[in-house]
């Protein structure tokens, strides 16, 4: 892992610690929603329970990446080669709706035909966080180029956006935030993930966001 991603990810049981942590949170907010709903007339009651329903989905997607996180510790994620290109196409359509809605927009520019040794849903997954942590950072009218390219050793992932990852950034800034522990969470399954399959990755290395160094040959490594 390089320097810049040591400026962004704690330790692994630091970064357990801040997401257990920041289970607390959500769940104590719902105790008192649902506490205050007994005593609520009928009428006060909806944005209540909207705010119960929605600190027990915050719960439910960080025991979810607790259960990931802990998957992608113990080796799961390793397996045949498989194509990069149709995996990080597909993820890409899926989250432009979700970018859209935030004023973003997401643009591939040039494919490849990288191969990476992972299971297709662990490098769904790892691609999925890398991308949506990137589209959550990014300021209201902004753009994210993904860019690929290849030669005999390696190929080459670049995802670039207005604002990356580092010390300076938003999710530095609010780093004792439930959505930045998670964010920083969904970054540490995705390097855990892509590092076993002997990818190389750096945030803000000569511009903001992040690259991919996937070597071309050879078995990746644990």
């Amino acid at each position: 892992m390089s320097a810049h991603s040591y400026s962004v990810l704690p330790d692994s049981r630091g970064l357990l610690g801040e997401l257990l942590h920041s289970v607390s949170q959500p769940l104590t907010t719902l105790r008192c929603s649902l506490e205050l709903s007994l005593d609520e007339a009928a009428d006060q009651k909806q944005q209540t329970i909207k705010t119960a329903m929605e600190q027990t989905e915050n719960v439910i997607a960080m025991i979810q990446l607790m259960r990931e996180y802990l998957d992608a510790e113990q080796g799961e994620a390793q397996g045949p080669a498989t194509a990069l290109m149709p995996v990080l196409t597909s993820v890409i359509d899926d989250l432009s709706t979700w970018a859209a809605l935030r004023e973003v927009r997401i643009r591939l520019m040039e494919t490849c035909g990288t191969e990476l040794f992972l299971k297709t849903h662990w490098m769904r997954r790892a691609l999925e966080h890398l991308l949506s942590t990137m589209i959550e950072l990014q300021p209201a009218g902004s753009e994210i180029i993904v860019r690929m390219s290849e030669n005999l050793s390696q190929g080459l992932l670049r995802i670039e956006g207005e604002r990356g990852l580092g010390m300076r950034s938003s999710l530095n800034r609010t780093r004792d935030t439930v959505g930045s522990t998670m964010g920083r969470v969904r970054l540490a399954i995705a390097t855990r993930v892509l590092e076993s399959a002997s990818v190389t990755l750096a945030f803000d290395d000569g511009a903001p966001g992040i690259v991919l160094r996937i070597p071309r040959a050879g078995r990746a490594s644990v």
